[in-house]
């Protein structure tokens, strides 16, 4: 039986210590600090009001700086903030052409963490690097970057913008905007990230993170992606243009009911392939979040190897809402628009090239996962389906060995869940509410209206 294959390959990874804790955020003006600004942000705060105005002249008049991972660099001290002030950041150094020793890894997906350490503009325009010894088995955060908190200074997600774009060829410029990596206690807010070919966000093998009020938009693949992390929270972000995910916590640290490894709250994601993706997204708490206008609304499932911590497990979805996920982007495939130059393709206007196969009109999808708790979700207008529950073989995720061929779609609960009934009242009903295979044992459906 044939895998999946993805659009791009992860090194090889372990998950962290778990350790750590969710950083706290430190409010500001927080010291030690830096601070970034483009010579618009004066000009951009001129109309801010109160305290908000006050703050930004004040950061202000101590910018020493022009480019976010310029300030990155210069972090000597563990706890830092970097402020960034209203405006647009191409960040023009960490598109210059590589170094020789760096040359020999441009255009490779995959590289290790030593590679990724020893260049780490290559693949991001803001790269943050935690663990200063890459050659040993020790992955424990040493850098003064350690619990770094990078934060816009705006009035809106908005208002500061790290943007890729696209090279003079026409074709992305760099995979991802913002990566951290193994740098534990990075907390990052107010700020969007678009036009990237993979993720807008990445976060990678981390012990504590926080995504807050951030946008991620635009983007080939992923909005946010975190991935063999544990200690994360996403709170209020919104993810939108995606050609994956709008949110993805992939390989969360698989804990057994033990805890949970990340949560997620008050997150809007819409108008992307899928809402949430969740490949091993296992000990994810998300609740109270909004997952509407996709192809396919939540997707969580065992069906791609390469991904630790499989067969999925162990993750709850509490009072989200989960409607009108019937966007069919495949059209802008099958008309060509896909084939086109990613400068040329209109990303900008919305257009979506939806990169996985998925069924179109799905609220939520669970696509061979086990011990997971589905509770008090509000799911409508979908017009396949609100709920659909598949088996997935082993040998799609590359396990071979037959005593694992049905170890998917277990005890898996859905209780007090809500259909076809808007929160206003209006009656907006799913094709179908509940579809299943058959297949599993334990499997509950209890006082669903």
């Amino acid at each position: 039986m044939a895998a999946p294959a993805l659009g791009h390959a992860e090194r090889e990874v372990r998950f962290p210590a778990g350790t750590g804790k969710v950083p706290t955020y430190r409010q500001a003006p927080a010291s030690p600090r830096l601070v970034v600004c483009k010579p618009e942000s004066a000009g951009l705060i001129e109309d801010y009001t109160g305290w908000l105005r006050t703050l930004n002249e004040r950061l202000l008049a101590e910018c020493s700086y022009r480019h976010i991972q310029a300030a990155v660099n210069d972090v000597t001290e563990r706890g830092t903030t970097i402020y960034v002030l209203p405006g647009t950041y191409r960040e023009e150094p960490s598109r210059a052409a590589p170094s020789p020793e760096c040359a020999p890894l441009e255009g490779r997906d995959l590289l290790s963490y030593a590679e990724q350490y020893a260049c780490p503009n290559l693949q991001q325009l803001v790269a943050v690097f935690g663990d200063e010894t890459p050659g040993g088995d020790d992955y424990s955060c040493d850098s003064p970057r350690c619990d770094l908190q990078l934060e816009g200074t705006g009035r809106e997600m908005t208002d500061v913008v790290i943007e890729g774009g696209f090279k003079d060829d026409g074709t992305w410029e760099k995979l991802n905007g913002i990566r951290s990596d193994r740098a534990d206690g990075f907390y990052l807010r107010n700020i969007t990230t678009q036009l990237f070919e993979f993720n807008g966000v990445y976060i990678l093998e981390q012990d504590g993170f926080v995504i807050d009020r951030a946008l991620a938009r635009w983007n080939e693949e992923y909005g946010f992606l975190t991935f063999a992390s544990d200690h994360g929270l996403y709170t209020d972000c919104e993810g939108h243009g995606n050609g994956d995910a709008g949110i993805y916590p992939g390989s969360a640290s698989p804990l057994n009911g033990r805890r949970h490894s990340i949560e997620i709250q008050r997150c809007n994601s819409h108008h992307n392939a899928l809402g949430y993706s969740g490949t091993a997204g296992d000990s994810v708490y998300a609740h109270d979040n909004t997952f509407h206008h996709n192809s396919a609304g939540v997707s969580m499932d065992s069906a791609f190897p390469g991904h630790p911590g499989l067969p999925q497990n162990h993750a709850t979805f509490e009072n989200n809402l989960i409607y009108s996920n019937n966007v069919n982007y495949y059209g802008n495939v099958w008309d060509g628009t896909c084939a086109k130059l990613p400068r040329d393709r209109g990303h900008e206007r919305g257009v979506v090239c939806p990169a996985p196969p998925v069924p179109v009109g799905t609220g939520l999808l669970l696509g061979g996962g086990n011990d997971n708790n589905y509770v008090h979700n509000r799911l409508y207008d979908n017009w396949r389906s609100g709920f659909r529950q598949i088996w997935v073989p082993a040998p799609l995720r590359g396990e071979n060995d037959l005593l694992k061929f049905r170890d998917t779609s277990h005890r898996n609960r859905y209780t007090r869940n809500a259909f076809g009934v808007a929160p206003d009242g209006r009656v907006l009903p799913n094709g179908l509410d509940v579809w299943w295979d058959e297949q599993g044992d334990g499997n509950c459906w209890e006082d669903n209206t």
